[in-house]
Parts: structure tokens; C-alpha cells; sequence
């Protein structure tokens, strides 16, 4: 492929069992990203800055309440999970703020780029956070802990689990 050649289509990203990582609420959150994003990517470059900068709110909401569930069940608060959450919607601004100075194919490029990243982030660190919560007896619909002496607080730095890799 030559530099001046474009790179393949990003397919769809559709709601899947495949995407579902056990916890109920992090699943439905998921399944709304899941199509706020095909809603986006349906519409032309001129229809797309609203409904992005909602899918950036949404973003931000459904990365803080993991952050929030993941310190909860002792995670420290700047684990690499959380680190990922910030560079995504860092470069989720980002690209409003290069649509907003012309670059009107930008929304529609990041969308593709959402579609291609978030099966992965899913199927890793959330799983792995769901896994834990599970595990330590943690309802996300009530945001608590069965018995807190399960979790000990700030003692994990990882992903979704004990250590990133």
C-alpha cells in the first residue's frame, strides 16, 4: 500500500454478546455507545458535530462512573484503565475541536477509529473490571460492596486486573 492509498473500511461495530463483559449496567452503557456510534457514522460529515458532542458526553459520563467503580473496588485512582479512559476522550476533544476549524472529515475518521478500538477495550479491560467486581461481591446498580473488607483500597494499578501487560 502506498502512502497516497487510504486504509481499508472500519465495518460496523454492532451490538454482540461478544461485547458484553457480565455486568449488566456496563453491558447497557456499552450497547448505548455501541449506538450512539453506528447513529453517527450513518450521517454525512455537515450532520455530525451534535450528535458527536453528545457521544463525548456519554463518553465522559461512561468513563467515570468505571473510574468510579474501579476505585471503589481498589483500584488506585490513576491505573492504566483510567489512563486509557483520559487519552481516548482527550483525543475524542481533540478532534471537535479540528472539526470546529475545518476539518469536517475528522468526526466521521475518529468514529471509524471508536468502531476499531472499543470491541478490544471491552473484551479486556472491561471484562477484566467486571470479572473483579464480580469477584469481590460488587453491584454496580447500587455502586456497593457486599462486604467491604473484601477489597483492600488503592492496591491495584492494572487494566482490569492485577497488572497491565
Amino acid at each position: 500500500m502506498s502512502t497516497t492509498d487510504t486504509f481499508p473500511d472500519v465495518p460496523p461495530l454492532e451490538w454482540s454478546a461478544q461485547l458484553a463483559t457480565g455486568d449488566a449496567r456496563m453491558d447497557a452503557t456499552h450497547e448505548e455507545f455501541v449506538q450512539q456510534l453506528a447513529a453517527l457514522r450513518a450521517l454525512p460529515p455537515e450532520a455530525q458535530l451534535e450528535p458527536y458532542r453528545a457521544l463525548i458526553a456519554h463518553t465522559e459520563a461512561h468513563f467515570a462512573r468505571e473510574e468510579r467503580w474501579m476505585v471503589a473496588v481498589g483500584f488506585a485512582a490513576d491505573n492504566c484503565h483510567a489512563r486509557h479512559h483520559a487519552e481516548i476522550l482527550d483525543m475524542m476533544r481533540k478532534v471537535e475541536q479540528h472539526h470546529l476549524e475545518g476539518d469536517t472529515d475528522i468526526i466521521g475518521r475518529m468514529a471509524a477509529a471508536l468502531a476499531e478500538w472499543f470491541p478490544m477495550h471491552a473484551q479486556t479491560m472491561d471484562a477484566g473490571l467486571a470479572l473483579h467486581m464480580r469477584q469481590v461481591g460488587f453491584d454496580s446498580s447500587t455502586e456497593t460492596l457486599a462486604d467491604p473488607s473484601r477489597v483492600r483500597p488503592a492496591t491495584m494499578s492494572g487494566c482490569g486486573s492485577v497488572h497491565c501487560s
